[in-house]
């Protein structure tokens, strides 16, 4: 098993992602969407899908940096809206949480989890509110790799209406965006949220994506054992476990909120 294995026809996924972006915003009759523009790869590849599959003048990108979002990122996202001709506006979230923290009994900045999470919910709410009131739909832009372990925010930047990119790997992303003709510097730049200073995303996680998505392919795709997995793509049994983990421990992100069924209860 090796990373080869996860080639796909990226000329076919590019097209059927734009007829699922279509066929998405006709049946919501929404008049475009809105989409949170961080200047990596993941939304850069997906507002190219969306002003490919309905035209960059239906396509509304926001930057919402804050005092942790890298100043590159900021001008990479405002390059790849010029890229495609869609309109982009900055929306500042820093102020947000600083109202944020003065409000809150119980705000702690200490607590990097917790002061890191509410960015992404911050964002969250600003998208919906120019969805609201522009009559479009918010468009997410997490891979499979990253759903899959968790590492995304609760009602933060999976509070969206639809997840072009959500069943691909990190790996394919990369290799979609050189179908699409992203910028280089932006393929291959080291992800980051930006949820504090110095933070990556593989830092975080633990894993190199390559070695993420070859795990998760043997475990998802293939159906195997933790310990083929390890065999067959030459990676530590540690390190699949440690993935196999993630996955086990995050399922509740990815599954519908639960609750008790009580209508067979009758007296």
């Amino acid at each position: 098993m090796e990373l080869g294995d996860l080639k796909l026809d990226f000329s076919l996924v590019k097209n059927h992602i734009a007829s699922f972006i279509r066929g998405t915003v006709e049946k919501a009759g929404a008049s475009g969407v809105v989409i949170g523009l961080s200047g990596g790869v993941d939304s850069s590849t997906v507002a190219f899908l969306l002003a490919y599959a309905l035209g960059p003048e239906r396509v509304l990108a926001l930057t919402m940096p804050s005092s942790t979002t890298p100043s590159r990122d900021t001008e990479d996202a405002f390059t790849v809206a010029e890229l495609l001709g869609i309109d982009v506006e900055l929306v500042d979230i820093q102020p947000l949480e600083d109202v944020f923290a003065r409000v809150c009994p119980r705000y702690d900045p200490g607590n990097i989890l917790a002061s890191g999470n509410l960015k992404p919910r911050l964002r969250m709410a600003t998208l919906y509110y120019y969805a609201n009131v522009m009559n479009r739909l918010v468009v997410g832009t997490g891979n499979k790799s990253e759903i899959m372990i968790g590492y995304f925010t609760k009602h933060g930047d999976s509070g969206v209406d639809m997840l072009p990119i959500g069943d691909l790997y990190k790996t394919q992303v990369r290799w979609l965006a050189e179908e699409l003709g992203l910028p280089s510097r932006i393929i291959w730049k080291p992800p980051t949220a930006g949820l504090w200073p110095g933070q990556t995303d593989e830092g975080e996680i633990g894993v190199k994506y390559e070695t993420l998505d070859l795990i998760l392919y043997g475990l998802i795709e293939l159906g195997y054992t933790q310990e083929r997995v390890s065999e067959e793509a030459g990676i530590p049994i540690e390190t699949v476990r440690k993935v196999a983990t993630m996955v086990a421990r995050s399922e509740h992100k990815r599954s519908l909120i639960p609750k008790p069924l009580l209508q067979s209860l009758k007296p």
